[in-house]
Order: C-alpha cells, then structure tokens, then sequence
C-alpha cells in the first residue's frame, strides 16, 4: 500500500468566536431566561453553542452563524417581552424556527398579532404559516385553509369571523358543515333540526364558546346573527354582508363544493377549512377540496393557504404524529407509484 492509501481524512474544526449579548437594562432577565431558566435551556436544546449568563450580559462561544442566530433570537424575545406578551418555552421554539427558515417577516410580529381579545385572553397566530393564512383571510374575499388537525385552520377563522362580527364588517356569522355520515338526510333522526344536526356541529359551538359569552350565543344565533347549519341547508340562497365558513371541507364533493362557493353574496367573506388526509366519502366519490385548486387556480381575489405539521399547536406529541402519518403516506404512495411503472 502507499502512504497515500494509508492516510486518513483529516477533520476540519469548523470556526468558533466569542460574543457577548447585553440585555436592555429595562427588561427583566427573569423574563428572559424564564421561570427556572426554562427559556435558556430551551435555546441551549436547540444549539451546540456555549451559553454564560452574568447579569444581563450572555456570553456566546460557538460557530458564528448559530451565535448570530442565538442573538436574533434574544432580540425577538426582548421584542415580544416588550408588547406585554408573556413567553413561554414554545414561543422561544417557534421563534428560533422562523429564524431557521429564513423569511422575511419578524417572529415578534407573528406572535404579537392579536386576532382577537375575549374573557381575559387573545387568541393569535403561533406560527408563520398561521400569520400567512389569517393575513389572507383579510386581504382575500374567498381563503382556503387545508392542512392537518391541530393547526388551528377552523379556530382562526373562527376568531376571523367574531372580529368581523364586533367591528360590524359583517352583520352575521354563518358556519356550516358536510354531514357526511348521514348522507346529509337527517329526517330520520329524531329530535329538532338542531338537535339532529348537533353533533356535526359540535366543534364549531365549543369554539365560539372560547370567543364569546355562553349567554350571548344563543341570543345571537336565535336573532339569526349566528347560523350553524348543515351544508345542504345552504342550496338556493344568496348569503350577503356574511362571513361564512364551510368546515371539513374534504367531505364535499366537487358539485357540493360548486354550490357552496356560489352562494357568496355582496359584502360577504368565504373561508373554507379541511383536512385532505382525512376524507370520510364513500369509495369511489371524489373529494371536492382535492380538486378545487385546479378548478379554480388564477382566478384573482382567491388565495390557498396550506399548513403542515409543523403548525400543530395543541400537545407536541400530535405534530410528531401527524407528521409520522405523512411520511407512511409518503412512503405508500412510492411504492404504489413503483408498482405502477
């Protein structure tokens, strides 16, 4: 053998610098760090980069471009801290991974966004994705929002439709959805039409519950301000000076859908939610949602807004599964797609 072949590849230190980050006096360090310094750990989780605090001076040593993001992150979290937001382990998370995916909007304002305020609480984005779909919403008359359960699709245009409510951009809500199960034929159930049609609306009543007085509700929806109804209840009528969202959008059909989009009304917004993944159609009926984009691709004043597992705000564990879920589908549908060749 020559001395060549014996060599071995030499590993190449990758370049390491020093910085020192000074908080503002004005801001208080506990709120930074975190109760326990949970916010600290929760940055030194996500970076190979040695952290040293002393007063609100935090001295970094590692790569270059992780100090530099470590620093960006420190300063929208000062940011966030500063509007009177409190942060919380998961903000700094999804603060570092907007930073992560290099996009031109400032996590601070993501986060700080307030949709709406109710019962002591402000209901906003939390992620990106989330900003982008609820900034549609505003600037588009019809908005799809497709993307997995946990994302908060339905729940922020929920927030969407109450805002518009109370600041009389609308003089009525009207949330509707496929009651699929029954085929929509809900004669022969027994009980009042609200009755038979309660638990396929369920969802959209516990999350106005989250947005307006439960006393209020019923006062609303009684006055007609507020209609919950199933999706076949909307076939002839043209739906003015209304927010209108159709939910479960996947359990449509292509001529469900049609009918539904052509209700829109003078004055009137559309924001239409689902979960492609999750279609409870009988076999063989297409999906009105599935196909919809193309049908409907160029045409102005419309806007698809589509959000991942990676915007999955209820426990952590759902966004790993929904996640794990794509990949298997992923999966499935190459060696489907192999078969076929």
């Amino acid at each position: 053998m020559t001395d060549q072949q014996h060599a071995r590849p030499q590993t190449v230190e990758k370049p390491t610098t020093k910085h020192t980050v000074v908080v503002p006096n004005s801001v208080d360090m506990v709120s930074v760090l975190g109760p326990g310094d949970e916010h600290l750990g929760t940055i030194e989780a996500h970076f190979d980069t040695d952290i040293h605090v002393r007063g609100n001076r935090i001295t970094l040593h590692g790569e270059p471009s992780e100090i530099a993001l470590i620093e960006r992150t420190l300063e929208e979290m000062v940011q966030l801290i500063r509007t009177g937001q409190g942060l919380t382990p998961e903000s700094v998370e999804r603060i570092i991974s907007m930073l992560r995916a290099e996009t031109t909007e400032k996590p601070a304002d993501v986060l700080s966004l307030n949709i709406l305020s109710t019962r002591g609480r402000s209901i906003r984005p939390k992620t990106l994705n989330q900003k982008r779909y609820v900034d549609a919403i505003d600037k588009h008359t019809i908005t799809f929002g497709i993307g997995p359960a946990g994302t908060g699709k339905t729940y922020l245009a929920m927030a969407k439709a109450v805002q518009s409510l109370q600041s009389k951009q609308v003089n009525r809500i009207i949330l509707t959805r496929p009651a699929v199960e029954s085929g929509e034929k809900l004669g022969f159930l027994p009980g009042t039409l609200t009755e038979k049609i309660d638990p396929y609306m369920r969802p959209l009543y516990d999350a106005l519950h989250d947005m307006l007085d439960p006393d209020l509700i019923p006062k609303l929806m009684a006055g007609g301000t507020i209609e919950i109804a199933p999706l076949a209840y909307m076939r002839g009528r043209s739906l003015n000076d209304a927010f209108i969202i159709l939910d479960e959008a996947q359990n449509t059909t292509p001529e469900q859908m049609k009918m539904f989009l052509t209700r829109l009304g003078f004055g009137s917004k559309i924001v239409v939610t689902g979960d492609i993944s999750q279609t409870d159609l009988p076999n063989g009926q297409r999906s009105g949602l599935r196909v919809v984009e193309d049908i409907l691709d160029g045409v102005e004043d419309l806007s698809f807004n589509r959000l991942t597992s990676h915007d999955v705000v209820r426990h952590k564990l759902v966004g790993r599964i929904v996640a794990a879920y794509d990949a298997y589908d992923a999966r499935n549908d190459n060696r489907t797609s192999k078969g076929q060749m």
